[in-house]
C-alpha cells in the first residue's frame, strides 16, 4: 500500500493512537495481564467488589434540587417513588458561594440552579420523611461545604440517626474549584485545611460518612483529557491525605471514605479503560506510597454517569441517546453510583420528565441488558487490555510531570493548571468549529434551516425566591440572637488558632447561624482568594 493510500492514524483524546488490530502481543508489549487480578482483589482493575453488580446493582443518584427546601422535597419523593435508590442534592450559587439568600449578590439567582439553604431549617424540610438508612445522600458543594456537613449531621442527629452509623457523600473538593467551576471562597491554603478539618472529624465521629468526593469531573467538563481528568484528581486526593496525615492520623484511618466523581463523555473504550487503569493505579498509591494496608483504604470508590459537555443545545432528543451510551459506559466501567445527565441540561437543571427518562435509563440497564449478570464483561479483550496498560502509563506520567514541577497545589496557586486547561479548552472549541473534531447536530448531520428543538425549561419562579426570603427572616426572627453570637465568635477564634472548625461549626448551624454569617467569619480569619491572571 503506498503512503498516500494508508489511512490516517486514528489518535484518542488522551494522545494514545489506536490501532486497526489488535493482538495478545500488544497486551504483552503494553505491560502484560499481570495487573488485572481478579474483581475484589488487588489491584482492583476489574472492580472492587468479588460480585460487583451481581451482588448489587449500582446507586441511582439523579442530580436535583431547586427553589426552596420544600419545592426540593417535593422532587426527592418524586425520584424515589420512581425508584431512584440514592440523592444528589444540587445547591443554588449563592450557597455555593457562602452567600445568605438576602444578600443583594444574590438577586435573580436564589434558588435558580439548585435548592437555597440558609440554615438548619433549610435541610430540616428538605430531608423531612426521608429514611436516611435507606437513602443516602449527596452533597454537591464546595466553598460552603463544612457548613452543609454540619447541617446535614445536625439535621440527622435531630431526627435520632446515630452519626457514626450515618452513610452520605459530600462533595467538598475545593482544589478543582479553582480549577473549573469557581466557587471558591478562601485562599487555596486555608481551603485545604478546612477540607482536613472535615475528614478528621468525620473519621473520629462519623466514620460511615465520605467527607470528600474528589472531582474528576469539573476538570474534565473544564477541557482536560481523560487521562488528566484521572491524573489531577489523583493528586489532589494526594493533597487531601497529606493534610490529614500531617495532623497525625493514618492513612487507614480516614482513606477508606475517601471517593471520586469522574466523568463520562466521548470514546467508550478510552473511558472504560481509564477507569480500569484509574482504579489499579490508585490501588498502587495508597498501598506503595502511602503504605494502606486494608483493602478498602485502596479502593477507587466512584460515581460516574455522563457529563455535561458532552450534551448539546442542538438537536437535544440525540442527547437521549448519548445518555444511554453514558450509562451503559459507567456499567461497564464498574462505578458505584450513578448520576446520569439528561437530555435538557445543556439548557438547564433537568426537567421531572427528562429525569425520569435517565432513570428509566439507568434501570433498563439492570432490568432488561444483562449488564448485572456477569463481572468487568470486557475484560481479556486485547484491545481494552492493551489501552487500559496504556492509560495507567499516562495518568502516572501526569503524576510523575505535576510533581516534579511542584506539584498540584503550588501549581493550582499559581494558575497553572488553569491555563494549561483553557487552552485545551479553546482548542477542543476551534476544532469542533473547523470540524477537525465531529458532534452530531453541531458540525456535522444538520439539516438546513434547522432551529434548536423547543425543550420544555425547567421554570424559574420568583415566588420560590420570595418564599426562601420569607423562611429566613422567620428563623432569624425566632432564634436566640445572643446564642448564635456566641456560637459564631468562637467558631472565629477556632479559626484564627488553627483548630479543627467542625466542632464550632455544628455549634453555630444549632444554634440556627447562616450560611453567609458562618462564611464572613472564616472570612475573616482566612481572607479570600484571588484569582491569579495568566498570559
Amino acid at each position: 500500500m503506498s503512503d498516500s493510500s494508508k489511512p490516517k492514524p486514528v489518535v484518542n483524546e488522551s494522545g494514545i493512537e489506536v490501532q486497526a488490530v489488535y493482538g495478545p502481543a500488544d497486551v504483552e508489549r503494553t505491560g502484560g495481564y499481570s495487573l488485572i487480578g481478579q474483581p475484589g482483589e488487588y489491584p482492583f482493575t476489574r472492580g472492587i467488589h468479588p460480585l460487583m453488580y451481581r451482588k448489587q446493582p449500582w446507586t441511582m443518584r439523579q442530580y436535583t434540587g431547586f427553589g426552596n427546601a420544600a419545592d426540593t422535597n417535593r422532587r426527592f419523593r418524586y425520584l424515589i417513588d420512581n425508584g431512584q435508590t440514592g440523592l444528589n442534592v444540587a445547591f443554588d450559587l449563592p450557597t455555593q458561594c457562602g452567600l445568605d439568600s438576602d444578600d443583594s449578590a444574590a438577586e435573580g439567582e436564589v434558588g435558580r440552579v439548585g435548592m437555597a439553604v440558609d440554615t438548619l431549617h433549610d435541610f430540616e424540610v428538605a430531608f423531612a420523611g426521608i429514611d436516611l438508612d435507606k437513602i443516602t445522600v449527596s452533597l454537591t458543594i464546595n466553598g460552603a461545604a463544612p457548613q452543609l456537613i454540619a447541617m446535614y449531621l445536625a439535621m440527622a442527629e435531630g431526627r435520632g440517626y446515630d452519626i457514626k452509623k450515618l452513610r452520605g457523600t459530600a462533595q467538598n473538593d475545593i482544589l478543582k474549584e479553582f480549577i473549573g467551576r469557581g466557587t471558591w471562597i478562601y485562599p487555596v491554603k486555608p481551603s485545604i485545611r478546612l477540607v482536613g478539618d472535615t475528614i478528621e472529624y468525620c473519621a473520629h465521629h462519623a466514620p460511615k460518612y465520605s467527607p470528600v468526593s474528589v472531582c474528576g469531573y469539573h476538570i474534565r467538563e473544564s477541557g482536560a483529557d481523560p487521562a488528566q481528568e484521572m491524573a489531577y484528581a489523583f493528586c489532589i486526593a494526594r493533597a487531601y491525605a497529606d493534610e490529614v496525615i500531617r495532623r497525625g492520623l493514618s492513612i487507614d484511618e480516614f482513606a477508606g471514605r475517601l471517593s471520586f466523581n469522574f466523568n463520562i463523555f466521548g470514546n467508550i473504550f478510552e473511558q472504560v479503560a481509564k477507569f480500569r487503569a484509574g482504579r489499579g493505579l490508585w490501588a498502587s498509591i495508597m498501598r506503595d506510597e502511602y503504605h494502606a494496608t486494608k483493602p478498602g483504604s485502596m479502593w477507587m470508590r466512584m460515581i460516574a454517569g455522563g457529563g455535561g459537555s458532552g450534551l448539546t443545545l442542538e438537536q437535544p432528543e440525540v442527547n437521549i441517546v448519548r445518555g444511554a451510551y453514558y450509562a451503559l459506559i459507567s456499567a461497564l466501567s464498574g462505578a458505584q453510583t450513578m448520576a446520569l445527565c439528561c437530555y435538557d441540561e445543556a439548557y438547564t437543571i433537568p426537567s421531572e420528565y427528562a429525569q425520569r427518562i435517565s432513570l428509566r435509563t439507568m434501570q433498563l440497564l439492570v432490568e432488561e441488558m444483562g449488564l448485572t449478570e456477569t463481572v468487568d464483561p470486557l475484560a481479556g479483550s486485547w484491545y481494552v487490555e492493551t489501552l487500559t496498560n496504556q492509560m495507567r502509563d499516562r495518568i502516572g506520567a501526569i503524576i510523575a510531570e505535576t510533581d516534579a514541577n511542584g506539584g498540584i497545589v503550588q501549581q493550582i496557586a499559581s494558575g497553572e493548571i488553569q491555563a494549561r486547561i483553557s487552552a485545551q479548552a479553546y482548542r477542543m472549541v476551534r476544532a469542533k468549529e473547523s470540524g477537525e473534531f465531529r458532534k452530531i447536530g453541531v458540525n456535522c448531520y444538520r439539516q438546513e434551516g434547522e432551529q434548536y428543538a423547543e425543550v420544555e425549561l425547567h421554570p424559574y419562579r420568583e415566588a420560590d425566591a420570595q418564599a426562601q426570603l420569607t423562611n429566613l427572616n422567620a428563623v432569624r426572627a425566632r432564634r436566640d440572637a445572643p446564642r448564635v453570637s456566641r456560637t459564631l465568635a468562637a467558631l472565629k477564634t477556632a479559626a484564627v488558632r488553627g483548630e479543627n472548625v467542625m466542632p464550632a461549626m455544628l455549634d453555630a448551624v444549632k444554634a440556627y447561624a447562616t450560611v453567609g454569617e458562618i462564611t464572613r467569619e472564616l472570612a475573616q480569619a482566612f481572607g479570600r482568594y484571588q484569582e491569579p491572571v495568566r498570559f
